[in-house]
């Protein structure tokens, strides 16, 4: 990974807000700027300098994958020494962001009265964020790689699946298969909603039977060198026994492809997110339509951009986001595809491979 032009993007940001220091502090932030994947530890970034503050448990691994910045060995007590650090980085009486988003309450009024008079500590909002929604080349082969491991797992997953088996049953297997097969980790647990439970776009796995001839929804993916996969199909186990499934299932269908053709960089995530719920809206289906059509992904299973109907978000070429459009019907079910599409200047690459199928 390309960390220091990554800094070097930040360092154009902190000097446009007039930041003689960064704190940064947000897990998936601290990774993308520096490989670390420690629990604990805050980076501290001026103009010049980079340096990670943690403690013990995470010398040797400072050293070992961030080799361009300091350690600052501060061990369970980085408020005592941050006015300090700050001296020793050449800030003094200066300006020093923070993640408000991240940081808590507590956390800000305790670094507050350790920074006193050293530093003036200002909220930010996004800075670290915004440059991760545009990945690299490294970047997008590893989410490849996530989406081609959860891709296996759903066929794999195909040649076992049956009526009868428990919706835990279904997301243990697939948990399963994706460990097996390189992952490391699931990007979240499982989500297998069978008949009405479908109806719940995050249901949790329950012991429920499925049954033939009912909407089953999957949603699953899975993490590599810590970077997301995320897609969601809908099918079902022999004949449809009401004939409304099939119906929604291609309405829904009709609703992703057109924002496939429509998505392109300079959209916002409020147009963006229109292109779909346009098409199952005029099918009188709008008010079961309740979430948005997709958000960006990347460390973390959701991040910026945000595509629903409030979002002022600008997709920008780089941009890899899900496509998710469904509709839930209250003690029926419910019916989402979901894939995953980079975004160019001039349309959209979907990256998922595998064909939605509406009956198994």
């Amino acid at each position: 990974m390309n960390y220091m032009d990554r800094l070097r993007r930040l360092r154009q940001q902190m000097h446009a807000q007039g930041l003689a220091a960064l704190l940064v502090s947000e897990p998936h932030n601290r990774r993308y700027l520096s490989g670390f994947t420690g629990s604990a530890g805050v980076l501290l970034i001026t103009h010049e300098r980079q340096g990670i503050a943690t403690d013990f448990r995470y010398y040797t691994q400072v050293h070992q994958q961030c080799p361009d910045w300091e350690l600052f060995q501060v061990g369970r007590d980085f408020e005592g020494h941050l006015a300090h650090l700050l001296r020793e980085l050449g800030v003094q009486g200066d300006r020093v962001g923070y993640e408000a988003a991240h940081v808590s309450v507590e956390t800000w009024r305790r670094w507050s009265a350790a920074v006193g008079e050293t530093a003036t500590l200002v909220d930010t909002l996004g800075l670290v964020e915004q440059l991760r929604q545009v990945k690299d080349a490294d970047e997008l082969r590893a989410l490849r790689r996530a989406i081609a491991i959860a891709e296996s797992a759903w066929l794999q997953l195909l040649e076992v699946l049956r009526p009868g088996m428990s919706e835990r049953e279904i997301a243990w297997q697939l948990e399963r298969i994706m460990r097996t097969s390189g992952a490391d980790a699931v990007a979240f647990p499982p989500i297998v909603a069978s008949g009405p439970n479908g109806a719940l776009p995050h249901a949790a796995p329950s012991e429920r039977p499925i049954q033939a001839g009912e909407p089953l929804v999957l949603d699953f993916g899975c993490v590599v060198d810590g970077y997301c996969s995320d897609l969601t199909r809908t099918v079902c186990l022999g004949q449809p026994c009401d004939a409304r499934y099939r119906e929604l299932w291609q309405l829904v269908q009709e609703a992703q492809q057109a924002a496939l053709r429509g998505l392109r960089a300079g959209l916002s995530g409020a147009e963006a997110d229109r292109l779909a719920r346009a098409v199952i809206t005029t099918a009188g289906y709008g008010e079961y339509f309740g979430h948005g059509l997709g958000h960006g992904i990347g460390l973390a299973t959701h991040e910026a951009p945000r595509l629903n109907p409030d979002s002022s978000d600008v997709l920008p070429a780089g941009a890899v986001v899900s496509v998710e459009p469904g509709i839930y019907l209250p003690d029926w079910g419910g019916v989402r595809i979901e894939d995953l599409v980079l975004i160019h200047p001039d349309g959209a690459e979907v990256l998922t491979q595998l064909p939605a199928m509406a009956v198994l």
